[in-house]
């Protein structure tokens, strides 16, 4: 059966326009004013925007962190993205010690295969750098991943500059890119054993021990690492203006950098540490939260296209999982949920209130990652031949966040209170409505979504 959506706004990353969408068996057939199709379900979209699909480029799902799981799983993590607009995620599937990139890929695919909602890719975490992982990237990147994520900080994760160095030289020969957290591991370390030494063992010492030029360091440190090996990278989520400041820095030397930030640097400032009892906890994330001078020059630089995805790393624990670190700051899982919340804060938040254009969000939720992460133009656009992941999103909804509402499986919502406009009202994943205002409707009917390499975005 065809469906046709009649009487909305088509945007994209360059242009909203009014037009109708016909589309069947899973992909998008025309987009044109007018469409008369007898054969067809129609749905009226009056006064409506149609996205495409959103892509989450940053989750965690299922992960072993901290002594601890996430909270969401695939199936929790996957329903919450969907209920929110969001028609495909890519997951960090870690690569422990001792394994093979392959068996890391294997182990996330067992985790997320036949319980997503949503359809899903893998960036491959790199722990573990040999020469027979080495000789594994060739094949990865031709099998359909071509993205991968370094950290400049956790002991478990961690990479010196040689091996950084080394992993870059050969994604540009294979092909894919790496996305990097960055942060000082040293310096952070210096700073934990001072605030512990001066008998600060509190949520607020977590500001203290990664102020911003911990990221500031790390960024500008790894960019030249890129400029020696001669290759683009990722920073992802980055929190403050200083990290940005090497960040122009290395485009000025015409280095190719892309980067991301996440809606919690967007929305709060440092305050949240200084929260009364341990309700600074729920905002522990790493990098951390910055200034409110921070947080306003990521919306300058949103505005200005200089940051090109926005994507949520998404990395949930209940608040019996951060109690863990209620007489040590530092046993504090690390991360936030933040999934469905994604596009109805960009639009309130971004659209309505700090002057960014539908088609900006447009780029920064779907058209960007897809060209970045290899999946464009099967999704990022609303075009004929693209798949059928729509979002038909109501701008004039109002409606408040809350715990109440939402389907993450955490029991608090660290934007609770807050008041938003728009919100994803009909959600399509290959034609099939799945989520309606928030409900889910259809379940685990994701698939995997082998990827290209990624191409280049302004």
């Amino acid at each position: 059966m065809k469906t046709l959506l009649k009487g909305g706004t088509v945007v994209s990353g360059t242009k909203a326009v009014a037009a109708d969408v016909l589309m069947e068996n899973g992909k998008i057939l025309a987009v044109e004013p007018g469409i008369e199709e007898e054969k067809a379900d129609v749905i009226d979209v009056t006064g409506r925007l149609l996205f495409p699909g959103f892509i989450d480029a940053h989750t965690h799902f299922d992960l072993h962190v901290a002594g601890t799981v996430t909270a969401d799983d695939f199936e929790s993590g996957t329903r919450a993205a969907l209920a929110g607009g969001t028609t495909m995620i890519i997951d960090f599937a870690t690569q422990y010690q001792g394994e093979s990139l392959h068996q890391a890929l294997n182990n996330w695919h067992k985790k997320a295969d036949g319980n997503a909602s949503c359809d899903y890719g893998f960036h491959l975490a790199v722990s573990d750098w040999n020469q027979s992982v080495s000789e594994e990237l060739d094949t990865i990147v031709s099998e359909g991943v071509t993205s991968f994520k370094l950290y400049m900080t956790y002991d478990e994760m961690y990479m010196a500059d040689k091996k950084i160095y080394q992993i870059l030289k050969r994604l540009k020969e294979a092909g894919g890119i790496a996305g990097v957290h960055c942060e000082n591991k040293g310096i952070i370390e210096a700073l934990i054993e001072e605030e512990k030494a001066n008998g600060n063992f509190s949520v607020n010492a977590h500001k203290k021990t990664r102020p911003a030029p911990v990221e500031a360091e790390a960024a500008g440190r790894l960019l030249k690492i890129a400029q020696v090996a001669d290759c683009p990278v990722i920073i992802v989520h980055l929190s403050s203006e200083a990290g940005y400041k090497e960040i122009a820095y290395a485009r000025e030397r015409g280095q190719k950098v892309y980067v991301e930030t996440c809606p919690q640097y967007l929305i709060f400032n440092e305050d949240v540490y200084d929260l009364p009892g341990f309700e600074g906890s729920k905002y522990v994330i790493s990098p951390t939260i910055k200034k409110e001078s921070d947080r306003q020059k990521l919306w300058e630089l949103l505005k200005t296209d200089q940051i090109q995805t926005v994507s949520t790393d998404h990395c949930s624990f209940t608040t019996a999982q951060k109690a863990a670190g209620r007489e040590d700051f530092t046993k504090i899982p690390n991360g936030m949920p933040g999934v469905e919340a994604r596009p109805a804060l960009v639009y309130s938040f971004g659209v309505k209130q700090n002057g960014l254009t539908v088609e900006q969000m447009c780029r920064l939720l779907s058209e960007n990652p897809a060209k970045l992460y290899g999946v464009y133009p099967r999704k990022g656009v609303i075009a004929p031949g693209s798949d059928a992941d729509l979002v038909v999103f109501n701008p004039d909804a109002k409606w408040t966040m809350s715990v109440d509402n939402q389907v993450a499986r955490v029991d608090y919502c660290p934007f609770e209170g807050i008041s938003v406009e728009g919100k994803a009202e009909l959600v399509f994943l290959g034609g099939r409505l799945a989520a309606e205002n928030g409900e889910v409707l259809l379940e685990k009917t994701g698939a995997y979504v082998a990827r290209n390499r990624p191409m280049e975005i302004s």
